[in-house]
């Protein structure tokens, strides 16, 4: 089943001889479920591509259907509240609220939409993650990588169709980069969560089902992650 279907998506930014093509007809599906990465240099495009799949950019041409709905047919509000309810998204740079625990920061997306937390499944959550005993902490109290388990663990928790990861492990150490992967690995086949995630480094795709390759603008679907195709 497509959960994304992506189709001849554009973004130019400026006009005439001072253009830039950020993405050049990009068209690709992701079924549910998968896991996907999406490989390239900086400045390869492959930022703004996951910007416009999760609405927080407008594309110049293209279309970006999620479950069957054309995320750019509907007016600005209709499409916050449908990317709030249906997407999730792992930053680069945690985004955490530094008031708030770690139990608080993985509930919210679902306070800030009047929806009451279903206990269970926070419990479920942070012992997946390994941060029941640190359910109480602050941000401020634990490591970069127990940040961003915080960050996976607040994606998850309004069952999104997506989560978006955005250079996950940018900021942190070999090890803690391996721990985060392993976790959106499992959180993929525990919940048949799918996945579309960007990275520069090709050494995390090991475990993903598929990589797709953009640069300057252009996709490359290189299909199952095998060594010779990222070469």
């Amino acid at each position: 089943m497509e959960i994304l279907k992506v189709q001849n998506l554009s973004k130019t930014y400026g006009t005439g001889e001072s253009a830039v093509h950020a993405l050049r007809d990009v068209s690709f599906t992701v079924t549910k479920g998968e896991f996907a990465a999406i490989v390239g240099e900086s400045g390869s495009g492959k930022s703004t591509l996951l910007n416009c799949i999760g609405g927080l950019d407008d594309p110049t041409s293209g279309k970006v259907y999620l479950n069957d709905q054309d995320l750019f047919s509907m007016k600005e509000q209709q499409r916050t509240v449908f990317r709030r309810r249906n997407i999730g998204f792992v930053f680069q740079s945690f985004q955490l609220i530094p008031e708030l625990n770690v139990e608080q920061n993985i509930m919210f997306p679902l306070l800030l939409d009047h929806q009451r937390p279903d206990k269970k499944a926070v419990n479920e959550i942070l012992d997946m993650l390994g941060l029941t005993e640190r359910r109480r902490h602050l941000p401020s109290q634990l490591s970069g990588g127990q940040q961003q388990r915080v960050a996976i663990g607040r994606a998850l928790i309004t069952k999104p169709m997506l989560i978006l990861a955005d250079e996950p492990t940018g900021n942190l150490d070999s090890r803690s980069s391996r721990d985060v992967m392993d976790l959106l690995t499992a959180a993929s086949r525990r919940y048949s969560q799918t996945i579309l995630m960007i990275t520069h480094n090709t050494n995390l795709t090991s475990s993903v089902d598929r990589v797709l390759r953009v640069s300057d603008g252009v996709l490359t679907d290189l299909g199952g992650t095998h060594n010779e195709k990222l070469s």
